[in-house]
């Protein structure tokens, strides 16, 4: 998850300023309905136009990276992955005081992902292994020279230590300070990443699966996408599963034991993070957060 920024640093978008950008840039679209979805994520604000099309502006500076990224690689990805991503069909330009480029993707029919109803699969967990398998074996030509770019670079543990710290002091009164503190130096202590760069999610959690008459069908918001350490992946494991069917996942991954805990140590961050962010102005963050690093500490 992002972190937070300062509300003045944000700008103002609004279903006018949305309608403007569309009509002006993809005037083939112009007069299409537009409705906002809400609730929508915390990196942007999303409208569904017509029947077929959806739009996603960036609130903040830390998601306007992803309108390109996902035209770029997610049509390279799509063939090679066993549930359904995004399909982008255009890249928006800056306009009307909106400082930053923004995306127009096919509409994905779904529900988002829910702990009630998927986190006793086994045969979710397992799908969800599959998918990772299936991105970390794509392979492109130019892998080691992509490895090196900034936009596909992803965050390591350490460059995360003193924010999540900072985090562990201020909810100490929440959660177990001594076990996430143990926790999360064992994540930090544990053998780096030995094996070959590859790709990963980077923002894989509940809220990026979509589901459809009950089953997994679509992982979605790929603007961490980057290639490296898959580690910070494994946070679906505390995000969606139970005990049980996190055992599956991690049977179908094949992960080692240095890799789960990394992965383990990027669920307490990320979970701290977006805790000491959102909890408090929103309930559903705060059940979700909390889940979360209940479920890192677990193992």
């Amino acid at each position: 998850m992002a972190t937070s920024d300062t509300a003045d640093s944000r700008p103002t978008i609004t279903e006018s300023l949305a309608r403007r950008l569309v009509d002006t840039q993809f005037p083939q679209w112009a007069g299409l309905p537009l409705r906002l979805l809400d609730p929508a994520g915390s990196d942007h604000v999303i409208y569904r136009l017509g029947e077929q099309l959806s739009v996603r502006l960036p609130r903040h500076a830390g998601a306007i990276g992803q309108a390109a990224k996902e035209l770029e690689w997610l049509p390279r990805l799509a063939p090679h992955l066993p549930l359904a991503i995004p399909v982008p069909v255009g890249v928006g330009e800056p306009g009307f005081g909106y400082p930053w480029r923004w995306a127009v993707s096919r509409w994905m029919d779904g529900e988002v992902a829910t702990v009630e109803a998927l986190a006793h699969s086994s045969a979710a967990a397992v799908q969800l292994a599959e998918f990772l398998v299936a991105l970390q074996q794509y392979a492109p030509d130019d892998v080691q020279t992509l490895e090196a770019r900034d936009d596909l670079t992803g965050q390591s543990l350490q460059s995360r230590d003193q924010a999540t710290r900072a985090a562990i002091a201020q909810v100490g009164d929440v959660f177990d300070a001594t076990a996430m503190t143990g926790l999360w130096e064992e994540a930090l202590n544990a053998p780096a990443w030995d094996g070959p760069p590859v790709w990963f999610h980077g923002d894989f959690h509940t809220g990026n699966l979509l589901t459809l008459d009950g089953r997994l069908s679509a992982v979605i918001d790929f603007g961490g996408l980057g290639i490296g350490d898959p580690a910070c992946d494994l946070t679906i494991a505390y995000t969606l599963m139970s005990a049980t069917s996190r055992a599956a996942f991690r049977a179908a991954l094949g992960v080692d034991d240095a890799t789960w805990t990394r992965g383990r140590g990027w669920a307490l961050t990320t979970g701290l993070n977006a805790y000491t962010s959102y909890a408090a102005v929103n309930p559903r963050i705060a059940v979700q957060t909390t889940r979360q690093i209940t479920e890192a500490l677990i193992g």
